[in-house]
């Protein structure tokens, strides 16, 4: 039976997070947003709040917190922004669930324990240049050479690429494979960024997330260690679609966080604006906008409810995490648009968050498989053409 009842602990969370995003993201937003640059306080206060590795098991620098904590830490920091709630997707929800659920106990010594206490940074390479959705279409390689793998390749819009300080990346390890599109000749490694060969750079002129980190890395003649290989040669593809599971929740999570803000900044402003006399509050159209918000919220919010549940119980969550993010980014980005409505011209100007959140709400449509991606795959599980088998390994079971 699910059980949506939050424990004292998840309200710790909700409330840690909520005062980190008051305190350290909110009142400066504008102006990073505005110089397309990353807050210098943040990782270091969710450093001090614990934040970076809250859901990691103990025995490896973490809290230990459930997967229903992460998504809640996701709606209040994306509340406050994006951008922040991006860093917990990519470091926790895409490096390090991925890591503590793949690697062995030697790599989770070197690779997970400093990501854990926040002592070092983790992002993802999976998407390409000329890759995203179909990642088969991957270039990158990485031919064994001795006790080295050689990485070559290109990685585009990577969330974290300059500050990371490792890189989960993707690459054929089976070059024949490769020519047949034969996705078990993909694999998975962790690339350290001092790495001889690696170099990273920043995209700049984004439509939305400006005040965070994406960019782009080039691996050149890397040597990465054979022991850096996780799992095994051939299960990359697999890794890579359960890190995206992971990803996609994390979004669902936050982008209630961004229509949570959007009601709350739309019912703010609808008792100050007044046109033909009367607060706008009173004017049935506006009142059917934030009604829609209101709605939007709620069930966006028990489809990624739903999915911590199964993730909590060890259960597989692809199904339930797909249709969350696909609902949750809908509403978002529908909240958004009718927030600027709302706003009228003023939502129009930065002097208002609601174009930021319009601007914002747009790339979750688009990262961790697009809407029309999440739209096919909802299809096939409803005419019966798509089912979910049991994988060779999914995330710990945890206590609630």
């Amino acid at each position: 039976m699910i059980d949506f009842s939050f424990t004292e602990n998840h309200q710790a969370v909700r409330d840690m997070a909520r005062e980190l995003a008051r305190k350290v993201i909110i009142p400066s937003i504008k102006d990073y947003d505005r110089a397309n640059k990353i807050n210098p306080e943040l990782l270091p206060a969710m450093k001090k709040a614990n934040l970076l590795g809250f859901c990691i098991p103990e025995k490896y620098g973490g809290l230990g917190m459930d997967y229903i904590s992460l998504g809640l830490a996701c709606e209040e920091l994306e509340y406050g922004d994006t951008s922040a709630r991006v860093v917990l997707s990519v470091h926790i929800g895409l490096y390090s669930l991925p890591v503590l659920t793949w690697a062995d106990e030697e790599q989770k010594e070197k690779y997970l324990i400093p990501v854990a206490t926040g002592e070092k940074i983790g992002a993802f390479g999976l998407t390409e240049p000329g890759a995203g959705s179909d990642v088969v279409g991957l270039q990158s390689t990485a031919v064994k050479d001795g006790d080295y793998y050689i990485l070559n390749g290109e990685k585009m819009w990577i969330s974290l690429a300059d500050t990371a300080d490792y890189h989960l990346a993707f690459a054929w390890t089976d070059l024949e494979k490769k020519k047949k599109r034969d996705h078990s000749g993909l694999s998975a490694f962790i690339v350290e960024k001092a790495y001889e060969g690696v170099t990273v750079g920043p995209i700049h002129g984004k439509l939305g997330v400006r005040a965070g980190d994406t960019g782009w890395i080039s691996y050149q003649d890397v040597r990465v260690p054979k022991e850096n290989l996780v799992y095994k040669e051939g299960q990359g593809f697999k890794i890579a679609m359960f890190c995206l599971d992971q990803g996609r929740y994390t979004v669902a999570a936050g982008s209630c966080g961004l229509i949570k803000a959007c009601r709350d900044a739309c019912v703010k402003y609808s008792f100050e604006r007044k046109t033909f006399t009367r607060n706008i509050a009173e004017h049935q159209l506006v009142k059917q906008m934030i009604a829609n918000m209101e709605a939007g919220y709620e069930y966006s919010t028990a489809l990624w409810l739903k999915a911590g549940w199964l993730k909590n119980q060890g259960i597989r969550s692809t199904r339930a995490t797909s249709l969350a993010k696909w609902i949750a980014c809908r509403e978002a980005e529908e909240a958004a648009a009718n927030a600027v409505q709302v706003f009228g011209a003023y939502g129009f100007s930065d002097e208002y968050p609601v174009e930021r959140f319009y601007r914002n709400a747009k790339g979750a449509s688009i990262y961790e498989g697009t809407r029309e991606i999440h739209t096919l795959m909802q299809a096939d599980y409803a005419l019966r053409l798509r089912k979910d088998t049991p994988l060779e390994r999914d995330l710990p079971e945890v206590e609630q």
